[in-house]
């Protein structure tokens, strides 16, 4: 059978392509590299259901890390140290685990280089879109997806072609009366988060029910907008979508006009399979995307697919920043609200997102989360002391019945540079005998300078509402559940992967709609602007169909 199209991966950046393609009618085939879960599959336990169980084992399936280390860089396999950058394979992918911090993109996150020029050894550019393009299809997402929150007016919100958003702010832990009052003392703007996080019933979508454990878990209600929760059941039931789980997409063959005619899968047990389509569409999160082209390559593309122009992997995008944390207790708040669990805390800052000499970025302000074992474990030292026994049960007690640990995340662009790309290397393979992705992770100097500029900002906040043991871990490391660029759009094929529509340049039937196409990351998680920026691509292939696949 030939489908109409074929789409690799199923997170943010793949399901409004499934969404809209199987409505208007097409068959589409979703190659999933994990196993399909529902709802009832996802309970709260800590060991059972992490989003690590939903990851491959690095022993069989690693990537390698390249760090600066004495002038010099070193490679080293993620088996050794547990870096994982796999982020959930199964149906929905990583967008199943997020924590669901939804900000947009400001309008001049898309022409940074117009505004503050090319800092020195970056390779930063303008968008070839803007926000004003990108705008309805953030709206789009807020009530298909399922956002949540009040629009609050402060200096850089973005421009609305609607007044608030569809679901109203999820329920709030008291602590955020501390929050407010201490911002307003400092002449601070606390804004409430926006979340992918349902506050009422959407069709077959349970609200939340404040379990609280969001980050790393899997919503067990469907509130969570996942591509799978809000967007891939839907379109199920279109009959269109055909879904191949534990597919595993090894290699994309080009045919002699330069298309992709077929993609070769593996299967759980690795038995080789083949998909035909007339259109492809590679979402598989920016690493595994960056990988599979690279490893792709035939008499068309001796460097891999898309890759003549040795674009592919360039510019790889994380989000540099770090977390500030205090401890509280009764002598902040009543015990009892404070340890009322469940309820958010939805806080944000971006006072500072624009300053006139560099941009900064976000704080979101979160309690840490629940994860009571690996909390217990942590508790275990005291410094260089290791408590046991009565020592450590009564630090245990305390820590759980009296204080609270609230965190400030810290979000700051990741400055494309030409230290920060993806690779493949034929020394290092997985299980399967296939080069794993090589991820150089080269920061650059203004990402820690702006991080710092934040920092300050968190302490001082956390100062002033009377946090203890206040501590800091500012880092230009990347997070790895943040990835984006790799294949970035641009109108210049020797520059760029894809065109404005991430249409692959030289391939006319291949669309690349993960976080791979953005060349710069804003100072804010880049999920929401996946989800738009997939919608927005949907209807260019909708409006085009019949061009697309002459």
């Amino acid at each position: 059978m030939i489908y109409d199209v074929c789409v690799i991966g199923s997170g943010a950046g793949a399901g409004p392509i499934i969404y809209e393609l199987s409505k208007k009618g097409l068959k589409v085939c979703v190659l999933e590299k994990g196993d399909i879960y529902n709802e009832k599959d996802f309970s709260k336990d800590e060991i059972v259901v992490r989003k690590a169980i939903y990851t491959p084992n690095l022993k069989d399936e690693y990537h390698t890390i390249e760090e600066l280390m004495d002038n010099s860089w070193q490679k080293f396999p993620t088996y050794e140290t547990g870096w994982n950058f796999w982020n959930g394979s199964l149906l929905g992918g990583s967008s199943n685990f997020m924590s669901g911090y939804f900000h947009r993109l400001k309008p001049n996150d898309f022409k940074l280089a117009s505004i503050y020029g090319v800092a020195k050894k970056s390779n930063i550019v303008d968008w070839v879109i803007s926000y004003e393009e990108l705008e309805p299809y953030y709206t789009k997402v807020e009530e298909l997806v399922g956002v949540s929150g009040e629009v609050q007016e402060y200096e850089f919100l973005e421009p609305r072609s609607t007044k608030d958003f569809p679901y109203s702010a999820l329920a709030e832990n008291k602590i955020v009366d501390l929050i407010d009052k201490s911002c307003k003392e400092l002449g601070f703007k606390s804004i409430k988060t926006p979340r992918a996080i349902i506050s009422k019933q959407k069709d077959h979508r349970n609200p939340c029910y404040y379990s609280n454990y969001c980050g790393s878990y899997a919503c067990s209600s469907g509130a969570k907008g996942s591509s799978r929760a809000s967007l891939i059941k839907d379109a199920i039931l279109t009959n269109n979508v055909t879904i191949i789980a534990n597919a595993f997409v090894v290699k994309l063959n080009t045919s002699k006009d330069k298309k992709i005619k077929s993609a070769t899968y593996l299967t759980k047990e690795g038995v080789k399979k083949e998909i035909k389509a007339k259109l492809f569409i590679l979402a598989a999160q920016a690493v595994e995307t960056s990988r599979l082209l690279l490893n792709s390559k035939d008499e068309n593309f001796p460097f891999g697919v898309a890759n003549n122009s040795l674009n592919v992997g360039k510019n790889f995008l994380s989000s540099s920043g770090g977390i500030v944390s205090a401890t509280f207790d009764e002598t902040n708040i009543n015990l009892k609200d404070l340890q009322e669990p469940g309820l958010f805390v939805n806080r944000s800052l971006m006072d500072w997102y624009f300053t006139k000499e560099f941009k900064t970025g976000t704080i979101d302000i979160l309690f840490e989360h629940a994860n009571p074992i690996r909390r217990a474990s942590i508790l275990r030292w005291n410094e260089d002391e290791l408590l046991i026994g009565e020592n450590l049960q009564n630090k245990i007690f305390e820590t759980f019945t009296k204080t609270r640990t609230l965190n400030m995340e810290i979000f700051v662009d990741w400055t494309p540079n030409d230290d920060s790309f993806i690779s493949v290397d034929e020394k290092y393979k997985d299980k399967y005998g296939i080069p794993v992705a090589n991820i150089r992770i080269g920061s650059h100097e203004q990402d820690k300078k702006a991080s710092i500029f934040l920092e300050e900002k968190a302490i001082k906040l956390f100062e002033k509402m009377g946090g203890k043991n206040i501590i800091s871990d500012i880092s230009v490391l990347p997070s790895s559940n943040l990835q984006a660029g790799g294949c970035r759009f641009g109108n210049d094929p020797k520059t760029s992967v894809l065109n404005k529509y991430c249409q692959a340049h030289e391939v006319s039937n291949l669309f690349v709609t993960d976080g791979s196409f953005m060349p710069t990351g804003g100072s804010v998680p880049y999920t929401w602007t996946i989800y738009a920026n997939s919608f927005r691509v949907a209807d260019y292939i909708k409006n085009n169909w019949e061009d697309l696949i002459v």
